[in-house]
């Protein structure tokens, strides 16, 4: 993966960071949709290179179909001041490659999609049976990251990666409602289990070398009140905050870290980290440096099962899936995949009792079963796919979707 040299890096991260977009652009109101349509348990996958999402059914594991999320990418591009389009390509080398698609939430009434698009720097909403943008809104800085949809589904929360900030945009206009200032490259976003809390964790610059950590930023985690956006509590840490889950009293989080092959059991109450699992690396993994994990990630991918008693572990260095019961964190097994594979992101489906995970580079979702550790079902997807998210798709909307 390329990366820029350090001092580069450095003076990047404080020109984007000062650096703001407009804001809502071209918004138009989403469609109000009535009516007791049929909605089908799906799971949503971002094809981050391809820029498209597709749809998986979440009980037969049937690829339903793909929605494309950048139709409008010409124009953007024609349309970028030479600032932007500097940025843009930079971002995009840092990236190692076009990532359109960064993440995906589903309206509860299975008629549109939200997403942030990467290195485009916005999001954008999509009514699926047409295929036409509702709303598209630039974020501050020049990339858009990791996004959480409010239960209520009037909020649509993105991580400004550049801009150290996570936006809150109306759902039905696109429009910037408020922000939060988060660690350095605020990464994922979620809800509490209540709804009344967010939670921002931040990665740091990850285009400098594991040698200097200590310039990388501010790496944390932001809680902040769900509806007026302040800032309730930050917890720090040494490394980079990657994919996390937590207990539904709030009490623990299980964290990647970066450059952590496994992951970490935290007290959210006391502040403090209580275990450190390290989980086995592949021969390939144990290969390589530090600094050639993909963006500093040795493990990327975490997700909860519906009981709450399992965890499944992505290992994306490692090319396997780890099913972890708690409260003892031992591994139940392992699901070893292709040399290469890149497991990049874990999602508990519909249901709660499978775990579905990407295989970046070769394009396909792998489910497994977090009874016996096993993997029920290959998926074929689009380009490079990252982010998933569960959701349910109105059935008359599935005619939007391309083949």
């Amino acid at each position: 993966m390329s990366r820029l040299p350090a001092l580069l890096a450095l003076t990047l991260t404080l020109a984007l960071g000062s650096v703001t977009a407009s804001s809502a652009t071209d918004a138009t109101d989403a469609t109000d949709t009535t009516g007791a349509e049929a909605l089908r348990d799906v799971v949503v996958v971002g094809n981050s290179a391809e820029g498209t999402v597709s749809f998986i059914d979440a009980r037969t594991y049937k690829n339903l179909g793909s929605l494309d999320v950048i139709p409008d990418l010409d124009a953007i591009l024609a349309g970028m001041d030479p600032i932007r389009r500097a940025a843009y390509e930079i971002v995009k080398q840092q990236a190692g490659g076009d990532k359109f698609v960064d993440d995906a939430h589903l309206s509860a009434d299975g008629r549109t999609l939200y997403v942030s698009r990467g290195n485009l720097g916005d999001a954008a909403a999509y009514d699926i049976a047409s295929g036409r943008q509702l709303w598209r809104t630039h974020l501050d800085g020049f990339k858009a990251d990791h996004a959480a949809l409010s239960p209520d589904g009037r909020t649509f929360v993105v991580s400004a990666i550049t801009a150290a900030k996570a936006q809150a945009l109306d759902t039905a206009t696109g429009r910037v409602t408020g922000s939060f200032a988060t660690g350095t490259y605020p990464h994922e976003n979620m809800y509490a289990a209540d709804g009344s809390r967010l939670y921002n964790m931040s990665i740091g610059v990850t285009s400098l070398p594991k040698a200097l950590n200590g310039l990388k930023g501010a790496k944390q985690v932001t809680v902040a009140d769900a509806k007026t956006l302040k800032v309730l509590r930050t917890y720090t840490f040494d490394k980079g905050v990657r994919p996390a889950v937590i207990t539904p009293d709030e009490k623990t989080m299980y964290a990647q870290l970066s450059y952590l092959n496994g992951f970490i059991e935290y007290d959210l109450e006391a502040g403090r980290t209580v275990r450190t699992v390290e989980m086995p690396f592949s021969a390939a993994g144990a290969a390589l440096k530090p600094d050639d994990y993909p963006q500093n990630s040795a493990h990327h991918g975490m997700a909860m099962n519906g009981a709450n008693d399992k965890l499944c572990m992505a290992g994306t260095i490692d090319d396997y899936t780890a099913v972890v019961s708690r409260p003892g964190l031992t591994t139940d097994g392992f699901v070893h995949y292709e040399r290469g594979a890149l497991p990049y992101w874990a999602l508990t489906g519909p249901g709660g009792t499978h775990c579905f995970v990407t295989l970046s580079h070769r394009d396909e979702v792998s489910v497994v079963d977090y009874r016996t550790a096993k993997e029920v079902a290959r998926v074929k997807v689009g380009d490079f796919p990252q982010r998933e998210r569960a959701g349910k798709v109105a059935a008359d909307a599935l005619s939007g979707l391309k083949p």
